[in-house]
C-alpha cells in the first residue's frame, strides 16, 4: 500500500521545494527590507556587505527557488552558500547545531544539495520548458 504513493513523488518534491523557498524568502526580507520584523536585532538597517549579498541570495534565490526555474543551478549555490554560512556564524559558537541555531542552516544546506540532485519536482517553470521542448 505505501508504495502507491511513490506516484505522488513528483507533487511532494514541489511541495518540499516550496515550502522551503516560502520559509528561505522570509529570511531575505527580513535582511533587507525589515519584514517580517525581527524579534532578536530589530530587523533591516545598515546593510553591511555581506549581510545585503546574503540577503540578496535568500530572497531572489529563494524566489527562483520557489517557481523552480533554473532550480538545479540556483540550489547548487544555495547548499554551498547555507554550508559556509553555518561554519561561519554558527559553528564557531558551539559544535552542535541545536546549541549554535544553526539547524536552519545545516537543514536549508541539505534540501537544496537534494533539490539539486532530484530537481524541481511537479509545479514548476523547469518542468513546465521541459513540456514545451519535448513538445516541439
Amino acid at each position: 500500500m505505501l508504495d502507491s504513493l511513490s506516484r505522488y513523488q513528483p507533487q511532494a518534491l514541489a511541495v518540499l521545494r516550496i515550502m522551503t523557498a516560502l520559509l528561505f524568502i522570509e529570511h531575505g526580507t527580513q535582511k533587507l527590507i525589515g519584514f517580517p520584523p525581527s524579534t532578536m536585532d530589530g530587523g533591516a538597517g545598515g546593510l553591511d556587505g555581506l549581510t545585503l549579498v546574503t540577503g540578496i541570495l535568500e530572497a531572489f534565490g529563494g524566489f527562483l527557488i520557489l517557481i523552480g526555474f533554473l532550480t538545479r543551478p540556483v540550489a547548487f549555490i544555495l547548499s554551498g552558500f547555507m554550508a559556509v554560512a553555518y561554519f561561519m556564524a554558527h559553528a564557531p559558537q558551539n559544535f552542535f547545531p541545536v546549541n549554535n541555531m544553526g539547524d536552519a542552516a545545516v537543514l536549508y544546506c541539505f534540501i537544496y544539495l537534494y533539490l539539486f540532485v532530484a530537481g524541481s519536482g511537479a509545479w514548476s517553470v523547469d518542468s513546465a520548458r521541459r513540456a514545451v521542448a519535448t513538445a516541439r
